[in-house]
């Protein structure tokens, strides 16, 4: 727990009145105004620390503090007005055991936006500086960078971005120089986070046959289904009567009432995935006569009535053994089970009314996706069919099988991701997909979540030996314990203090929406420590 002091709203402070000080107050401290956290100027910090410190000193007896206790440390937004641009002032008490032996203080500078890559300090000057500050003889240096490999920028005629992004954390020791590229024998950690949806996916032909289920879903809970335009010239009546007409022409016993697939007459989705995925996703051997039923209406289907009347034709069809159409095992929908049903020469009556036809088509649809994931996930050997049983189990109700199969289909668009940006082979692939299949047991769908997978730099610093980083900073530490003090030197591309107002930057610290010719600005923040020692 930390406290984080800032002013209320925009109201003014007397800054020559002495404030006064309750720590029972101290947690409500951190409500933000309706325009965002609002900074205190660096004199008015420094009394609060001033105060803060006072409060922790065990010697300060004339306080006649009855009950002292040792506070969480406690954070100052500062304005950046001075001439070192303080944003963050901070106090932290030093313990031993529970008795307060001193307080660690700490400031936050940062200068910025700068567009000039050549003004650093050199990393020697910075050890140097900190020799002296701290009267130190020996420092050790730990470096971070992060780079982002992979970023969805702004789509044409739109200034709104998508939320996906991977990038690569990397940390070593011993650095050389300011802004050193990290050497491959650091630790890298690769963050991966992938909105759905984006037309640029390799499979978004899949992502909007599974926007097309969850339409149905929820024309099942509302009553309301808003269909969407079809993507077939023919009416869904006449595509489905030529696949019966298919099916009453090839009937010929059993045997010969399977029905390879014909790319030319059934268009399926998982045919349209981008050939630079192909290794990774390909299509299906055969589609059972559900499946192909599914491709059919769901790409042309256009009301509740569409629905109707192919379902009372194709009931028809069975009820007269007009056709013996092969399924695949295991099938829970009602469709499947008429199907089966009419093998033997019996069906039960089924109303087309009310929920009904929507449901038999959303039934047949969830099954065959499943098993288009499935048939992925286990082809490409990057996960076993009992480890997947969650994701395809029917024992839950529609709506759950739906939302697991989602979450199916955002672990395919990162592996896919890796795989075409990434390049990224089984060996990597394999741990990233163990890592979100048991995420998503025990969580619900979560496009902003952060994955997070453990990477040799040998495997992606193509992407980013010759780039400059988003962020990089170096650590420069000294003494050992409570006695450790540090300087931090940081490099951003976008500003490291969220209170830095757009007065503050002065100007947009970014490259265009479409890429153009701006040069991309940086930030230079440096974070210093000092000890106060009370004995």
């Amino acid at each position: 727990m930390i406290f984080i002091m800032e002013k209320i709203g925009h109201e003014e402070t007397d800054q020559n009145e002495a404030p006064e000080i309750n720590t029972t107050d101290l947690p409500e401290l951190s409500q933000l105004s309706s325009s965002g956290p609002v900074a205190v100027s660096v004199t008015r910090a420094k009394q609060l620390i001033s105060l803060y410190t006072i409060t922790q000193n065990p010697f300060m007896t004339h306080l006649k503090i009855s009950n002292p206790i040792v506070l969480p440390p406690l954070w100052v937004r500062c304005d950046g007005s001075d001439p070192e641009h303080t944003y963050w002032l901070g106090a932290e008490p030093l313990k031993t055991g529970n008795k307060v032996t001193g307080i660690n203080l700490h400031t936050v500078t940062c200068n910025g936006p700068i567009a000039d890559k050549t003004c650093f300090a050199t990393l020697e000057e910075l050890k140097k500086a900190h020799k002296i500050r701290h009267h130190s003889s020996v420092v050790t240096t730990k470096g971070f960078a992060q780079y982002e490999l992979m970023r969805s920028t702004a789509l044409e005629d739109t200034i709104v971005e998508s939320e996906s992004n991977i990038y690569i954390d990397i940390t070593w020791n011993s650095v050389d120089k300011i802004l050193q590229t990290p050497p491959l024998t650091s630790t890298a950690t690769l963050n991966i986070r992938l909105a759905l949806g984006d037309p640029r996916s390799p499979i978004y032909q899949l992502y909007r046959e599974l926007q097309f289920l969850l339409v149905l879903a929820e024309g099942m809970k509302t009553g309301v289904t808003e269909w969407p335009e079809p993507l077939e010239p023919e009416s869904p009546v006449e595509l489905v009567q030529e696949l019966l007409d298919d099916l009453k022409s090839k009937l010929d016993g059993f045997n010969t009432a399977v029905i390879k697939n014909d790319p030319e007459k059934v268009k399926c989705d998982t045919a349209a995935v981008d050939s630079s995925i192909k290794s990774l996703f390909s299509e299906r051997g055969e589609l059972d006569f559900t499946e192909q039923l599914w491709c059919k209406m769901r790409r042309s289907v256009t009301s509740y009535q569409d629905l109707v009347e192919c379902f009372t034709m194709i009931i028809k069809s069975l009820k007269c053994g007009e056709i013996q159409p092969w399924i695949h095992q295991g099938s829970s929908s009602l469709l499947s089970k008429l199907i089966q049903q009419s093998y033997h020469g019996t069906m039960e009556a089924i109303s087309l009314t009310g929920i009904t036809p929507i449901k038999m088509l959303l039934e047949i649809g969830l099954d065959k996706m499943k098993k288009d994931y499935v048939s992925c996930f286990i082809g490409q050997e990057l996960a076993t069919s009992t480890y997947l049983d969650y994701f395809i189990s029917s024992s839950v109700g529609l709506q759950e099988q739906i939302h697991r199969v989602q979450k199916l289909h955002h672990m395919l668009e990162i592996l896919v991701s890796c795989t075409v940006f990434l390049q990224f082979k089984h060996e990597n692939l394999f741990p990233l997909t163990q890592s979100c299949i048991k995420y998503y047991k025990e969580n619900p769908l979560d496009e902003k979540h952060v994955f997070q997978l453990p990477v040799r730099p040998a495997v992606v610093n193509k992407f980013y030996q010759n780039e400059y980083p988003q962020i990089w900073r170096v650590e420069i530490s000294s003494g050992h314990g409570q006695r450790e003090i540090k300087t931090t030197w940081q490099f951003s591309t976008s500003a490291p203090v969220e209170h830095m107002t757009v007065n503050n930057l002065g100007f947009l610290c970014d490259t265009t929406i479409n890429g153009s010719s701006e040069e991309r600005v940086h930030f230079i923040a440096i974070a210093k420590s000092s000890h106060v020692h009370f004995t």
